[in-house]
């Protein structure tokens, strides 16, 4: 199935099953009014709203309405946890490289994690609001996973029974402050502003043969201005699945239901395969022989749009479409 949240003046919004086709959607309101209260007690709540999901895909619903994703909060608008992971080994050891930092042998072995701020996240087709117009301010395609609760001590194959959702994200990121946080060796805090979310998550059977034991293999097309940026194969250079990133987490305490796991930068050891962010192809075309001009980062009224793309052709998650828009 596929769960939304709809905008309806509240913090978290309105909990809506969408259509496998993202065409139609319907209230849940009958089973539950917020996502959180699904993940909460999953096993009671969720085999209802698949039962609502199926009475929909078949053109039976009698309240369904045409979906719209502008209508759409981030589908979990506030979570209760949010870690990045590196999973894609490439992206991070070029941009450590570029600092004139050889990458450690042990990021081989042992993931890396930085968390996130997790209290407010917004819409797929909401404005991205930023308070500087100078902080080279940039997007990152990154898709992620939503838990139930996760023992401490679970194994990765036990870590990876507690994925309920997956979801598609673009974690914004203003490059020069939080470049300057991590040079005082102190967290993102003012480097990261809200991160952009798909409008909908799906359940790990909408996925098919692109769930591969927590793995993702889609296409992710990333467009700057409504020109091509890159197109991104999530099943390629990823070091860590998600059953060994989760165990990883909660080697010494239990992962509360709603929990969301990020991949990082999605990307391959060769940067000619593709960039998640702007800050990726800059690292790429300095590297390039002969070098190649940077990109600028982005500036007011630029608009991205990211997209997770089936074997079907079809959007998996909705689109993620944002436009910049810089406040002093």
């Amino acid at each position: 199935m596929k769960l939304a949240s709809y905008r309806d003046g509240s913090r978290d919004g309105q909990l809506v099953v969408v259509s496998r086709d993202l065409s139609m959607a319907l209230y849940a309101n009958g089973i539950a009014s917020r996502l959180q209260q699904v993940l909460d007690d999953w096993n009671f709540l969720s085999p209802q709203l698949q039962d609502l999901s199926q009475t929909l895909n078949h053109g039976k619903a009698r309240h369904a309405f045409p979906f719209e994703p502008a209508m759409c909060l981030a589908p979990l608008p506030r979570a209760p946890r949010w870690v990045r992971a590196a999973a894609y080994l490439g992206p991070l050891e070029r941009a450590l490289r570029s600092r004139g930092v050889e990458p450690p042998t042990r990021l081989k072995s042992q993931p890396l994690f930085h968390p996130s701020a997790s209290d407010l996240f917004v819409g797929a087709a909401q404005d991205a609001v930023f308070r500087s117009a100078d902080a080279e301010i940039d997007f990152e395609a990154q898709w992620a996973v939503v838990t139930a609760d996760i023992a401490a001590g679970a194994s990765p194959d036990q870590a990876l029974e507690g994925v309920r959702l997956v979801g598609l994200l673009n974690d914004w990121t203003l490059r020069a402050t939080a470049d300057a946080e991590l040079a005082q060796g102190g967290a993102w805090v003012h480097g990261k502003p809200p991160a952009g979310w798909a409008p909908v998550l799906v359940t790990l059977d909408e996925l098919g043969g692109a769930w591969q034991r927590g793995r993702l293999a889609l296409q992710v097309e990333i467009r700057h201005n409504g020109k091509h940026f890159a197109r991104l194969a999530t099943g390629e250079g990823m070091q860590f699945h998600v059953g060994q990133l989760l165990a990883t987490l909660a080697r010494q305490r239990p992962l509360t239901a709603g929990t969301l796991l990020s991949s990082g930068a999605i990307g391959q050891d060769d940067a000619a395969a593709g960039c998640a962010s702007l800050m990726a192809q800059r690292v790429g075309a300095a590297d390039a022989k002969p070098a190649r001009p940077l990109p600028d980062y982005l500036k007011d009224g630029d608009e991205v749009q990211i997209e997770a793309i089936g074997a079907d052709g079809q959007s998996v998650f909705g689109a993620i479409a944002q436009t910049v828009v810089t406040r002093d």
